[in-house]
């Protein structure tokens, strides 16, 4: 497992990066960002876009990694956007293969939308349980692209 994969899960948590940002600082040296920049990028993105269950931060944070790397891999926007969507691509594919879904709120089974499906995921934990899970799984792709 890489150092890289094992950082993302060790960053996600209540208290530390949402989703979104652990994946982004994690893989920030990998793709030549500064952590601090990364963490601003990928603050809004957590719990599917500012806990609207969309979609997933983890998966939100890795397109964001791919798309800097694929800037780095080419000479133009044209290039490095059609590069950008290719890797994206394969990520979400391979994410969608080992989870069935790219959106949050499908993925953790709860509405973090309403008052109510925040005070579930409080009490049973949901995301703390379950979110790890998908951020190594995108963490784990997103180092095999790279």
């Amino acid at each position: 497992m890489s150092r890289r994969v094992e950082r993302a899960v060790e960053l996600f948590g209540p208290d530390k990066c949402n989703c979104s940002q652990a994946m982004a600082v994690a893989f920030a040296s990998a793709v030549g960002l500064e952590e601090t920049a990364a963490m601003n990028a990928g603050r809004g993105f957590g719990a599917g876009i500012a806990a609207h269950g969309l979609t997933c931060g983890a998966v939100t944070g890795a397109v964001m990694t791919l798309g800097i790397r694929a800037a780095k891999l080419t000479k133009n926007e044209k290039d490095a956007k059609t590069k950008a969507y290719e890797m994206a691509h394969r990520f979400t594919e391979r994410f969608k293969a080992r989870h069935g879904t790219l959106g949050c709120k499908e993925l953790i089974g709860v509405d973090l939308a309403t008052e109510a499906g925040r005070k579930l995921n409080a009490d049973m934990q949901i995301t703390r349980r379950l979110c790890p899970n998908f951020v190594r799984s995108a963490a784990e792709i997103v180092d095999d692209l790279l």
